[in-house]
Parts: C-alpha cells; structure tokens; sequence
C-alpha cells in the first residue's frame, strides 16, 4: 500500500477507483503523470492485474518515457510486459502483427510529412492535374482530416460538395493506390487501418478486448474521432477505461483534435467515476490566479478550482514595447538581468509565440547581444538531407517496394542515374504492374532489347543499375544478420557516403549528424536484426520536435505555444500579446475558435514556475505588413491586482495605447449610417477587418484612420470607404 503513501486525497481517489470507466479532469500541474503510473503500480502491486493486461497510451514519445521512467520504479521489470506507448507507435505494432488479415505488408513503411508531399505531388501529376495549381500541403491538410473522420475516398467522393473536395477525391483516389504499391502507410493510416481491422476482423478484435482488462489514456482531450473508437473497441469487454486530461488544455483541433471527446465521456459511460485535480504543484498562487481569470471566460469547459500550497509569487509582468525589435530586446535585456542578479539561469527561460514567424525577430536580438538560444523546430533533426537520406537506404533495405526511399537515394551518392533514367524506370515499373526495385534487374540486362513497354538503356547505365541493385541485395542479405549498429557502419561505408558526405560543402556538420543518428541507433545494437531495424524505423519516423528537446543545455528556449504544452519552466515570456496574433485573427468570427485561442494562452500561463511575462508591441511588421493593434483582449481578463507594470504599461492601459487612441475620442459624424471613434471596429470589402485608430472632421467628409489586418495602416474618407461596424 506503500504505493499511496505520496499521493494527495484526489490523487488517491484516481488511483484506487479501479472497476468500470473513470473521467480524471486534470488541472495543469496536478501530477497527472504520477497518477497514471501510480494507477498501473496499483493494479500491478495491489489487485494483481498481469502487467499484459493493461495498455497505458500517450500523445508524445517524451510522455512515454516519462511514464516508464516511474513505472521502473514502481513496478521494476513488468514495465517489459505493459502496452505502453503513443498512439501512433501501438498502432503500428498492432498492425505489423496482425495487419495480414486486411491486406497489410507486416514491413510497411511509414511516410513522414515531407513523404506524403511528396507522393501527393506525384499524385497530382499522375491524375493531370498541376501541383502549382493545387497546393499540395492543402490536399495533405483535407485527406488528414478525412482519415480522422474514417472516410476512404469512395466515402469522401461521394459526400463532396465543392469543386475542391473533387480535385481531393481523386488525388485522394490516387494517393491511396501508390501507398499499396508501395507497402506505405501515412500517420493518418496508423489509426484508420487499426479501428478497420477490428471493425472487419472480429476474432482479433474479440482477442484484444479479452486480452486489455484495464485501457488507460493520457491528455484524453486532445483524441480524435479515430482515437476515441479505438479505445471504445479496445475496451468494449470490460469497460475499465480510465481517461485523463482537461478541457482547458485542449489546443488542437487543427489536427482534428475533438474537444467533444472529453466533455461527453460521461454520456458514453453515464456509469464513470469524475474525480478532479485540482492541486497545482507547479506555479505559484499569483500564476495560478492569472491563468484562472483568463480561462473562467469559456463556456466549452468543466469547472475546476486550481489551488497550490505553492508560494504567492510575483505578479504577472504586463509589457508593451513600440515594435517587434524593441519586443525582442526587452525579452533579452530582462532575460540578461534575471540571469545577472541570480534570479534564473538561462536554461529556465522560455521565450513562447503564436507563430512561427514571431521568431525572427528574437532570434536576431539573441545574435545581436550574443546570448544562447535553442529554437524548437528550427531544422528538424530528422529532416536534415543526409538524415533522411541514410534513413532512406534503410528503409529500402526493410521494404524494397518503397519507390519514395529508391528515388531518393538512388543517385546519392552520383552514380550517374539521372532524372530521365528514374523516369523510365518509374513508367516502366508502372506500366509492368511492379515496382522500381523489382525492375531493376530486368531493365538492367544489356541483352534486352527496347519494346513499347520496355526502354534501351546503354551498357554503362546498365551496368550501374546492375550494380546498385547488387548492393542493396547485399544490405538485404546482411540485414538478416546483423546487428543495426554494424548495419548502419556497412551502409555508410559501402554506399559511398562516407566519402560522399566528407567530400562536400559543410562536411563537418553534416558527418556529426551521421553520428548523431549512429548514438540513436545504438540504443537497438541489442535488438535482434530485424526487430532492431523495424523498431528503428518506426521510433524515427514517429519522433516530434520537443521530444528531442535538450533541456541540459543552458539556453534560453525559443518555442511556439503549441509545441510547449506538457512542459514547464520557471520563467515564461508570452510575446505578441495582441489581438490579431494572441487571439489569431482568424478565430475573430468563430467563437469555437475564439474559446481554443484563450485555452492557447492558458497553456502558456500555466507553463510557469515562478515568473509570467505576458509582452505585445504596438506596431508589427509580420507576414510582409505593418500593423498597428490593440492589446490581446485576453489581457483584459486578468485583474490589476495581479498585474505588475513593465516597459511603457501604465495599469489600466499602455501609454502608447492611450495615446493614440485618445485622438478624436468624439465620434465621427454619422455617414452612410455609420458613426465611428476610435477603437471600433470595423470592416473593409477590399481590406478585410480592422480598428479605428482616429477620426478627424475635414471638410464635408470624416478622416478615419484604420488598422487593418494584414492590409495595415489606412487613411479613408468614410463617404467613400463604406466601412462597416462590426463587433
């Protein structure tokens, strides 16, 4: 019972209520993590569930690990025998065992973002349609989300409604039948093809379900339709599932994450058990309060009352600054003092934004006043050229019908095989019915003669086709041996690579990744040769940026909103504060989107240890514009109780703020049935939504000065702008 001693009433209550399904509402910092482990510790220890018989999911391998990490602890060596892992990784085990029953080559390969670009590239042109016409990352975007609602193309054709979903239905059409030919899945595939075989193969399913007494799932709010009815059949027996996660958190409907999931757990199960953690172990009272204030606006939501035994800590820092530049030195400068006065190490500070582009400008004043930074997801590690390239030569050598790895690697290093010579073999393989690597040895032999379906090649590029598929038979054959540490040595030594890589521009940094992913491969020199390779391929494929976050290293973190969820730092700077970026201006007119977006900032709040900066600048150049804004509404939220003044912020509303909106605060005349003051908002047919920063009477006519969105700064006459007042 020793297992419950360092648990807190609720904590205990989660853990001990065993039977039947249980909705956790986890507050952030509550000690979720330790609960889950605590909760497997106890079935293990206390009611001797085998270990076999549970499965404990995660959303990110970073959660995985720390989840085994306790479990060790706990539970010592029957963390070897628990299901445990992300969704994505337990579907793909799943899959690889049993996929045969559907069609599934248990060697599938699993195609990464930048493959399914390019496939759909190849699919547009394969249906004649220009990929410079339809963006190819949209079609990527509609056939995600029409995986997460299970539709296959015949499904997705037939619901159309728009000339767009029909070009989608057929590159989808397409794309599907290059991913068999190729014995690939997409990460969309991992999750649909599950919940298919145990839709259409009952006798697995009814083995799954006898086998998983107890299913537990982490950071349920962020599940998707697919997810939800994977844990539903899983569990359809005996029901024990427990769930956790938390409304407020929920951030991701963009990847067809749905919120309804948790807020309707209890109508799927009317008979689940709520228990609330409320405890907040984390941040200090101060913190707490703030994010509270700012997250109680929501409707879509469960109440909960956050309290720490936490000091009260210090108030939140309000700052607005003029421009992004002088944003981005505040940050540095007080990062600087914080750092000079003992107060923080550079490694507790974390720089968070709303987008990707926000980056730029604190990136160049880290370089400008030297100080150490880390970017998350700068160039992604595995999406450096010579990473994916090695990695291709082992996914060839795991699955040779993988035509995207064979093109890929076919000519690196240069053997001479140019575009027009993979495009005869590529038209060739098509119009056989086999793939590339199966027509290479037939296309390489010198005797045979150019028909209508079958090219000439030259002895030269015969024999180098030859000699190529010799060499990946030779990896083959060795991969049946080998460790994958001697495995990976042999290809980049026989490949050519080696000299390759130590020959070219920038040789240093790209051979110390090589060696970088050589440390990775290390950890599978123990596998047995072919696990090793799968359990490689599948673990690189699926690893996300903040997994490879180094917190060691002492630097100041550079990192969006989004990717810091389930982390936490002692001191968080949220920039560009504003109404347009934090609120998007996209959620203006969709009060769903506009809830995710306060959810988004709560998460960054609640990321905090000790010290909250919430930061905005008055003027923006963002996205090739100048922008003036007002303060993120979200700003008004918190009390001023809570809130300490920094840079130009007076209290109740920034000097440069009341400035410039205090010009002309009478309203303008009434024109075309609009009367407008500064501050209003307004909108625009040419230039979109906007506020009015003045208005100024002229003759016979009103002045207005609006902030547009993306348009920027304009000077309208409202007898001619038909501007239209918005709320």
């Amino acid at each position: 019972m020793n297992i419950l001693d360092e648990l807190n009433p609720a904590q205990r209550e989660a853990v001990e209520a065993v039977n039947g399904p249980v909705l956790i509402l986890a507050g952030p910092g509550s000690g979720k993590t330790m609960v889950i482990a605590h909760r497997v510790a106890y079935l293990i220890k206390v009611c001797g569930v085998s270990p076999h018989r549970i499965m404990a999911v995660t959303f990110t391998n970073k959660a995985a690990r720390e989840m085994e990490e306790r479990l060790h602890r706990l539970v010592s060596s029957s963390v070897r025998e628990l299901t445990l892992g992300t969704f994505h990784a337990i579907c793909a085990r799943i899959l690889r065992n049993e996929g045969r029953a559907v069609g599934i080559n248990p060697k599938f390969v699993i195609y990464d973002d930048e493959d399914q670009i390019s496939l759909i590239k190849r699919s547009l042109k394969e249906v004649d349609l220009d990929p410079k016409q339809y963006a190819p990352r949209a079609i990527v975007s509609a056939i995600s989300a029409a995986k997460s609602r299970m539709l296959p193309p015949k499904d997705y054709i037939e619901q159309g409604r728009s000339y767009f979903d029909e070009i989608v239905g057929r590159v989808y059409e397409r794309y599907e039948q290059i991913l068999t030919e190729n014995s690939g899945l997409d990460f969309n595939d991992l999750l649909m093809k599950a919940v298919q075989l145990f839709r259409n193969k009952s006798d697995i399913s009814s083995r799954y379900q006898a086998r998983y007494l107890h299913l537990l799932v982490d950071e349920f709010q962020d599940t998707n339709l697919t997810q939800y009815e994977l844990i539903k059949q899983l569990g359809g027996k005996y029901h024990n599932i427990c769930v956790v996660g938390d409304p407020d958190q929920s951030i991701y409907s963009w990847r067809f994450a749905d919120l309804r999931n948790i807020l309707s757990f209890e109508k799927d199960y009317p008979e689940a058990k709520l228990v609330l953690l409320e405890q907040n172990y984390r941040s200090t009272k101060k913190i707490l309060d703030t994010a509270s204030y700012i997250i109680e606006a929501n409707q879509q939501r469960k109440p909960k009352e956050l309290w720490t035994n936490n000091e009260l800590g210090e108030l939140t820092t309000v700052v607005e600054t003029y421009t992004e530049q002088e944003e981005a030195q505040f940050v540095v400068n007080e990062v600087e003092r914080l750092v000079s006065e003992g107060k923080a190490s550079l490694g507790d500070c974390a720089i968070m934004y709303r987008t990707n582009a926000q980056s730029r400008a604190l990136e160049e004043a880290f370089v400008r006043y030297g100080t150490p930074y880390k970017l998350v997801a700068g160039t992604r590690f595995y999406e450096r050229r010579e990473i994916k390239d090695i990695i291709a030569y082992l996914r060839l050598i795991q699955n040779p019908h993988d035509s995207v790895s064979l093109m890929r690697i076919i000519n690196v290093p240069g053997r001479g095989i140019g575009q027009q010579t993979q495009a005869k073999l590529s038209s060739w393989a098509k119009s056989m019915g086999v793939s590339q690597y199966e027509a290479l040895p037939v296309m390489a032999k010198p005797e045979v003669k150019e028909t209508a379906h079958q090219p000439f090649f030259n002895s030269r590029i015969s024999q180098t086709l030859t000699d190529f598929g010799n060499l990946m038979e030779e990896f083959i054959a060795h991969s049946q041996e080998l460790n994958l540490v001697d495995l990976f040595d042999l290809v980049v030594e026989r490949s050519g690579y080696k000299n390759y890589i130590l020959g070219g521009i920038e040789e240093e940094e790209r051979w110390e990744n090589i060696l970088e992913l050589r440390t990775v491969v290390q950890q599978y020199r123990d596998f047995k040769p072919q696990d090793g390779l799968t359990d490689f391929l599948e673990g690189v494929t699926l690893v996300s940026d903040v997994d490879r976050l180094d917190r060691s290293v002492d630097t100041v973190t550079l990192i969006t909103l989004h990717q810091a969820k389930g982390l936490e730092f002692p001191v968080v700077f949220i920039v560009g504060m504003e109404d347009g970026i934090l609120p998007h201006f996209k959620s203006f007119d969709d009060p769903a989107q506009m809830e995710e977006e306060r959810r988004l900032c709560y998460v960054g709040v609640t990321r905090a240890k000790q010290r909250v900066y919430l930061v905005r600048a008055f003027r923006r150049n963002l996205m090739g514009s100048s922008t003036v804004s007002r303060p993120s509404r979200f700003l008004n939220d918190i009390p001023q109780h809570l809130i300490q003044g920094g840079g130009l912020w007076s209290g109740e509303e920034s000097q440069i703020t009341k400035a410039i909106y205090s010009w002309n605060e009478a309203p303008a005349p009434s024109l075309n049935n609009v009367a407008l003051k500064a501050g209003d908002h307004v909108r625009h047919a040419q230039f979109g939504n906007g506020v009015v920063v003045s208005c100024q009477l002229v003759t016979d006519d009103s002045e207005v000065v609006v902030a547009f969105i993306g348009a920027g700064v304009k000077k309208l006459l409202l007898s001619f702008a038909y501007l239209e007042k918005v709320e």
